[in-house]
């Protein structure tokens, strides 16, 4: 190998290293985010709610777009993404209600 080479080979190693340290915290992230999601559905079951609260969705999905805007993520992903966490989130309430 050249020396650019082993650089560039050390350098894609650490942005893999950084890449995979960031998925294990996206997924302990979302597991604690699905922890309390599973605590609002019990308590919706509970008091008869309805599962899907289309106003809180709009806020939320406002504000992880602006979220994303300032993290320099594309707003539209992650729209995107938070609609299919909250599509996941009402089966999760359905469930309960079941």
């Amino acid at each position: 190998m050249t020396d650019a080479s082993t650089r560039a080979a050390t350098l894609l190693k650490e942005h893999r290293d950084s890449i995979d340290r960031l998925d294990a915290i996206l997924v302990y992230t979302l597991g604690e985010r699905f922890k309390h999601t599973r605590s609002v559905g019990k308590l919706k079951a509970e008091h008869d709610l309805p599962p899907a609260d289309p106003t809180r969705e709009a806020v939320q999905i406002a504000r992880l777009e602006e979220l994303a805007a300032q993290a320099n993520l594309d707003p539209e992903f992650a729209k995107k993404f938070l609609n299919f966490i909250i599509q996941e989130v009402i089966q999760h309430h359905k469930q309960h209600q079941s």
